[in-house]
């Protein structure tokens, strides 16, 4: 499995989207999206359910670590999540498989990983970029890292315990870090 970068521009970001709602469905533009802003790994973004959020917050125990993402849904996550359950009033999970409604003795699930990867992979293909699951959630690290160049604080929305980890995993390179170090001078 190639590894998967983050994504460094917001255009680029906003492309992938809109290639996600046409080449695949809304569906995966409403994953990536979401991802994006709430920075959960695929597996525990895909098992929210519509009862984790009350009072604008999504409150779950990750599944990797067992630590509790209490997380405040902003704005455009909000929308998003708001006209998904308008949309399907009946659905147990924010992103529910609709195969599952093809028998009503059937219990709910999210949609799987597999196909989320692979709704990726093709956009990130066509795009010549190495995109996945974790894009988004290395995505929203770097895009706050750039805007506040505060590692501490992108550790603590990650969930991290190693700065060095969370530099490597948002894909800050020792040459940006270079850079940073001859652009400001005191």
């Amino acid at each position: 499995m190639a590894e998967v970068y983050s994504v460094k521009s917001i255009d680029q970001v906003n492309l992938i989207s809109h290639l996600l709602a046409i080449r695949c469905s809304e569906q995966m533009a409403d994953i990536w999206n979401v991802g994006l802003n709430l920075a959960l790994r695929i597996s525990d973004l895909l098992a929210v359910r519509f009862e984790d959020i009350k009072n604008n917050t999504l409150i779950i125990c990750e599944s990797k670590t067992g630590k509790v993402a209490r997380i405040k849904l902003n704005n455009k996550a909000l929308t998003i999540i708001q006209r998904i359950q308008v949309q399907h009033p009946v659905h147990v999970y924010l992103f529910q498989s609709y195969r599952n409604q093809q028998s009503l003795y059937r219990e709910p699930k999210p949609l799987t990983r597999r196909a989320v990867a692979k709704a990726f992979a093709l956009v990130g293909e066509e795009l010549n970029i190495n995109l996945g699951t974790h894009s988004m959630r290395k995505t929203r690290g770097y895009m706050l890292y750039q805007q506040t160049k505060d590692i501490a604080r992108v550790m603590k929305m990650l969930r991290h315990s190693s700065e060095g980890v969370t530099l490597r995993y948002i894909g800050i390179t020792q040459e940006e870090i270079d850079k940073d170090f001859i652009e400001l001078e005191v």
